[in-house]
């Protein structure tokens, strides 16, 4: 039967950048594109007693480094959710399927834009007040956030380049265009 699945899987996703074979029983699922900060890798990995028992799910890979840890765990109570429904059957292509059907669901608690972390005078990093150890009575107040709608954040994110930043030319100026303003120098 695994012989069976492998086949199927190697059928499937045949020519598909995104998906991975590890070896004979790992496979993994590139969801989003390269230097997304939202994009993540899931691994999947059968074990003896697959498929009568579930698969290994694996989100540590150094590719997710960049995933808040709420959010995989999140990613991967939904992929366990959905293995004891398909006991006894193939159930990698299905899961991977899930997985892509229910993106957005599982990165509403992913940011649009990454986290930074900065440097403080005794060279700790830190993100946020909670981090330095304050407790909540003796922090200031923190500020409160603009709150942005989707749209807002969408049409943010897409003026932005992956790193945040805006792209390379943004503010060049027409020169054609400013040369017919100013006239000829003769």
């Amino acid at each position: 039967m695994l012989k069976e699945e492998l086949e199927v899987l190697h059928s499937i996703y045949e020519g598909d950048d995104n998906f991975k074979e590890i070896n004979s029983t790992s496979f993994q699922y590139k969801y989003g594109e390269d230097g997304n900060h939202r994009s993540f890798i899931v691994e999947i990995s059968w074990t003896d007693t697959y498929p009568d028992d579930g698969p290994q799910i694996n989100l540590n890979t150094f590719y997710n480094k960049h995933i808040l840890d709420a959010v995989k765990e999140t990613i991967k109570g939904g992929i366990s959710s959905q293995i004891p429904d398909l006991l006894g059957c193939a159930m990698t292509y299905t899961l991977f399927e899930w997985v892509k059907e229910n993106l957005e669901e599982l990165l509403e608690q992913q940011p649009l834009t990454p986290v930074i972390a900065y440097q403080s005078e005794d060279k700790e990093t830190v993100s946020d007040e909670k981090d330095r150890g304050l407790p909540n009575g003796d922090s200031k107040k923190k500020e409160k956030k603009e709150q942005l709608s989707k749209n807002q954040k969408r049409k943010l994110y897409d003026r932005l380049n992956a790193a945040g930043e805006r792209p390379r030319g943004w503010n060049w100026v027409d020169v054609i265009r400013h040369l017919s303003q100013t006239g000829s120098a003769k």
